[in-house]
C-alpha cells in the first residue's frame, strides 16, 4: 500500500481502554447537518428524528434519501465534474483503462447527491498476456455497470471486521490492550507472544504484509503458517499494513463469539442496518449483477481460476471458503452509503444502533502518532491524501480495496464518497496508483462551499498541483509603521504545499518571508502555513517593513496531491494610529491587487 511521505503534524492523543463502556465522549457529527432526511432506501419513507445513544446524550440519526446537490449543501458543477473526470479513466490512463467501469456515490448529511454508474461491469472474457490486451466478450454478453452493481470490496472488508471487533470491546468480551494469546494461545509462536489486539487493528503488530496461505490445502495447515509466522518487526515498533492482522482478528472474533464471521456480519451489521446486498459468498442468483474481476492465472495470480466473477478475487480469502477478515465481502454503493451515514451519525441509522458514539470516536482516533504519515484508527486509515485527495483531514477516515474500491468519510464536512471500480478486470497489472479516487475526492471536497469571511467573494488559490500562484498587492505609501490585516483560510497537503506571506523592497526582484500571527496568539515566524487549519477563517496580522513596496501571498503545490486550497479575504493596511490606509473593498484600493492564478470566489 502506498502512503504519503513522512509528515510532521499533531493529532489526537492515543486512547486505550479495556472492556465495558467507553468513556471518551463526543459525537462525530460536527455542526449543522445539511439535508437531514428520512428514507432508509431510495424511494421509501422513514423518520430521521432524534434518539438517545444509551448514554444520556441525544444525537441525530440521519438516514439517507436521494436529493439535489443544493439540498446536500454542495455545488452541483463540481459533482458534474466528478463524473466527467471519472469517465476519463475508462480510456487509457495512460496506457490501459484504470477500470472497466465504476459506480460513484457522493453525499453530505442525509442526502445522496450523486449516484452514477459508468462503463462496464463485465467486458472481457480473458486476458492475452502475449499482446497485453483484453479479449472482449461479444457485445450481447457484456454487461453495463448499473447503480445497483455489486462489487468484491477486497480490503474494504477490513472495516467490517474492525467494526465487529469494536462491538465486542463495547460488550466487554474483548480487551483492546490484551495480548492476542489471551484468546488464541497458539498465536504466540514465532515470537508473537506480545502482540496486542490494538496492534492488529492499527497494523503495528510486526506482521509482514502477506503470506500465501492458499498454498496450504487444509485449515489446520493455514493456521500453522499463521502460528509459526515470525514478525518482521518487534510489535509496536513500526507500521506495516498486513492482511494477517485482520485474519488473526477474525479468528479471535470467532473464538469469543462461537459464530463464523459471515454470521456476525449479517447479525451485527447488515441485518440491523438493512444492507441487503452486502455479504460474503453471494449466491449464484446475484452473479448477473456483480462486477467481474480478474482473469486469474499464474504468474500474476497465485491460483489458476480463469475469469473471476461472483467469487472472491483474493487468493487467501478464496482458499478460506470466501469468508475472511481481510477480504471477501461483496456490496453495492448504496449499502456502503448506509454504513458511511451510520458512522457519521455516531453509530446509529434510523432505529438501529450498531456502535456507541464513543466507539466511533475511537475508530476515528489516530493510534499511530508515533508513525507520521501512517495515521490509523481502529481499522480505519486516517488523513491519507494518496486516495482521499482534498477530502483528507486529520479526522477523515476510510479504506481502499485492491479490486478498485474505496470509501472515504469526512466528519468535518459530514460528507462521504464511495468509488467502486473493477480495476483488475481483466488483469491487475493494467492499473496503478489511485488517480480516479483522488480526482473524485478532490471534486467532492471542492463541492463543499467555503463562505467568504467578508462580503460575497474571497480570493481563492485554486487546487491545481505543480503550480505557483501569487496574489500581489502594490503597497500605498504609508508614513511610519503599517500593519497588514486579512482573513486566511487554508487546507493544504501537509509538509508540501505552503501558503507564504512575502514582501519585497526592490519592486519584486527579491522576496523575503513576512512573519505574521493568526488570531492574535499563534506566531508564524517563517511567514508560512500549511496542512489542516480546522476549516475556519483565521485573522492574520503582520507588521510591514518600512521599505516594502510589494506584498504577496504565494501558494506553491507539488506534483502529488493537493488540499482544498487557500482563501484570502478582507485585505487591509492600517497606519500607526490604526486608521485604514488600504481596504480592498474600496474599488480604487482593490485595483492595486494583481492576481496570478487566484480568482474571486463566492464558494
Amino acid at each position: 500500500m502506498a502512503t504519503d511521505a513522512t509528515r510532521g503534524r499533531g493529532g489526537l492523543s492515543r486512547r486505550t481502554f479495556g472492556g465495558g463502556l467507553l468513556a471518551l465522549g463526543g459525537a462525530v457529527v460536527i455542526g449543522t447537518v445539511p439535508g437531514a432526511a428520512a428514507a432508509p432506501d431510495p424511494g421509501s419513507g422513514g423518520d430521521s428524528g432524534f434518539a438517545g445513544d444509551g448514554g444520556g446524550s441525544a444525537m441525530r440519526r440521519t438516514t439517507l434519501r436521494r436529493g439535489s446537490a443544493e439540498r446536500a449543501g454542495l455545488i452541483s458543477g463540481h459533482l458534474d465534474r466528478l463524473v466527467t473526470e471519472a469517465e476519463t479513466f475508462l480510456a487509457p490512463s495512460p496506457v490501459h483503462p484504470w477500470y472497466a467501469g465504476a459506480v460513484l456515490l457522493a453525499g453530505r448529511g442525509g442526502t445522496v447527491a450523486l449516484h452514477r454508474a459508468i462503463g462496464s461491469a463485465v467486458r472481457y472474457a480473458r486476458y492475452d498476456e502475449k499482446t497485453d490486451t483484453g479479449v472482449e466478450l461479444p457485445p450481447e454478453r457484456q454487461l453495463p455497470m448499473t447503480e445497483e452493481t455489486v462489487f468484491d470490496l477486497a480490503s474494504v472488508s477490513k472495516l467490517f471486521t474492525s467494526i465487529l471487533a469494536v462491538q465486542q470491546i463495547e460488550r466487554g468480551t474483548l480487551d483492546l490492550e490484551a495480548r492476542v494469546t489471551t484468546y488464541l494461545p497458539e498465536f504466540g509462536g514465532g515470537g508473537k507472544q506480545d502482540v496486542t489486539v490494538r496492534q492488529l487493528l492499527t497494523h503495528t503488530s510486526g506482521f509482514r504484509s502477506w503470506i500465501p496461505l492458499y498454498k496450504e490445502p487444509t485449515r489446520e495447515g493455514k493456521l500453522r503458517l499463521l502460528w509459526d509466522e515470525v514478525p518482521a518487526n518487534p510489535p509496536g515498533s513500526a507500521y506495516l499494513y498486513s492482511d494477517l492482522n485482520l485474519i488473526s482478528l477474525q479468528l479471535i472474533l470467532e473464538e469469543i463469539t462461537g459464530h463464523g464471521l459471515d454470521a456476525l456480519l449479517h447479525d451485527e451489521i447488515t441485518a440491523p442496518l438493512g444492507m441487503h446486498r452486502t455479504r460474503f459468498n453471494p449466491p449464484l442468483s446475484w452473479r448477473p449483477g456483480i462486477a467481474a474481476t480478474e482473469d486469474a492465472r499464474p504468474p500474476w495470480s497465485g491460483l489458476d481460476r480463469g475469469m473471476v466473477w461472483g467469487e472472491v478475487h483474493d487468493e487467501n480469502a478464496h482458499s478460506m471458503g470466501g469468508v475472511a477478515g481481510h477480504a471477501g465481502i461483496f456490496s453495492r454503493a448504496w449499502d456502503l452509503a448506509i454504513l458511511a451515514r451510520t458512522l457519521l451519525n455516531g453509530g446509529a441509522y434510523g432505529r438501529a444502533r450498531i456502535l456507541s458514539p464513543a466507539s466511533v470516536e475511537l475508530m476515528f482516533t489516530d493510534f499511530n502518532t508515533a508513525f507520521p504519515g501512517d495515521e490509523h484508527g481502529l481499522g480505519f486509515e486516517l488523513y491519507q491524501h494518496w486516495y482521499m485527495g482534498a477530502m483528507a483531514t486529520p479526522r477523515t477516515a476510510g479504506h481502499t480495496g485492491f479490486t478498485g474500491t474505496s470509501l472515504v468519510l469526512d466528519p468535518t464536512t459530514d460528507a462521504f464518497l464511495i468509488v467502486l471500480g473493477n480495476s483488475v478486470h481483466p488483469v491487475r497489472s493494467w492499473r496503478s496508483g489511485s488517480a480516479p479516487r483522488v480526482a473524485a475526492a478532490n471534486q467532492l471536497a471542492r463541492a463543499v462551499p467555503v463562505r467568504p469571511a467578508r462580503g460575497r467573494t474571497a480570493w481563492f488559490s485554486g487546487m491545481a498541483s505543480a503550480t505557483t500562484r501569487t496574489l500581489t498587492l502594490t503597497l500605498p505609501h504609508v508614513a511610519g509603521a503599517a500593519l497588514l490585516e486579512c482573513a486566511l483560510w487554508w487546507d493544504t497537503e501537509p509538509g508540501a504545499d505552503p501558503a507564504a506571506l512575502e514582501s519585497s523592497t526592490d519592486g519584486g526582484t527579491t522576496w523575503r518571508p513576512l512573519p505574521f500571527t493568526t488570531d492574535g496568539r499563534t506566531a508564524h515566524p517563517t511567514g508560512a502555513v500549511g496542512g489542516w487549519s480546522g476549516r475556519v477563517w483565521h485573522r492574520v496580522s503582520a507588521p510591514l517593513p518600512e521599505a516594502a513596496t510589494l506584498l504577496r501571498w504565494r501558494y506553491t503545490t507539488d506534483q502529488r496531491y493537493v488540499g482544498r486550497g487557500v482563501y484570502v479575504d478582507g485585505l487591509r493596511l492600517l497606519d500607526g494610529a490604526g486608521r485604514p490606509v488600504f481596504d480592498e473593498a474600496r474599488p480604487a484600493d482593490g485595483a492595486r491587487i494583481t492576481p496570478n492564478g487566484w480568482i474571486r470566489s463566492g464558494d
